[in-house]
């Protein structure tokens, strides 16, 4: 369920570092939208630091940030993934992956230094980033006669939504975009045009 009206992200890729005793944490953070975007960093990165002793990581998407997950790759349960994930919540960002990449450096940090290395090394990331506020949109696909053409325009107008795309044949559709904040006008006036349709696409 979104409360909310809109969620933040990070705008840009950005890395952070830490260290601790010998061993290097490099932090990726990166924007995604979906978990190909995600397998396809995680690929990326896997090959451009081969010798590197784990490649942890934790991601979120969504505008309600309901879907997420935390990787040890290796390390003890719950002591690089969830370290991570939780820097993430903290700051309640969501459409972002952040990767930790250890070179191990010979000496045995503990579990609980290595939580400390994971949330300090994705820490350092995010304070890199650029984080931005984005509003939630919902598209609808509209149905109406020619007769409601002029009617249906002026609501999409006057509700700042961005029309995606237009057809015109026997039954005419716009498909559009509409903050989630104006949605509960622009549904409560189209109930005034009795020959229109609204249909419920996705929420981006």
């Amino acid at each position: 369920m979104l409360f909310s009206d809109s969620y933040f992200t990070i705008k840009q890729e950005a890395e952070g570092i830490f260290k601790d005793r010998g061993s290097k944490f490099l932090a990726f953070a990166y924007p995604v939208n979906n978990e190909a975007e995600i397998k396809e960093r995680l690929t990326v990165l896997k090959k451009e630091h081969p010798s590197a002793n784990h490649h942890c990581y934790a991601w979120r998407l969504g505008a309600d940030g309901q879907a997420y997950r935390a990787n040890d790759d290796g390390e003890p349960s719950n002591s690089a993934g969830k370290p991570i994930l939780a820097q993430i919540q903290s700051k309640d960002l969501t459409n972002i992956l952040i990767v930790v990449v250890r070179y191990f450096g010979g000496t045995l940090l503990g579990v609980s230094g290595l939580i400390n290395a994971y949330k300090l090394a994705a820490a350092d990331a995010i304070a890199k980033c650029v984080i931005e506020e984005r509003f939630i949109l919902f598209e609808y696909k509209i149905e109406f006669s020619f007769e409601d053409m002029n009617a249906v325009m002026k609501l999409l107008k006057d509700t700042d939504s961005k029309i995606i795309s237009q057809d015109y044949k026997e039954t005419n559709s716009i498909t559009f975009r509409i903050k989630k904040q104006n949605s509960n006008e622009l549904e409560k006036d189209i109930k005034n045009l009795y020959r229109t349709k609204l249909h419920y696409i996705k929420t981006i």
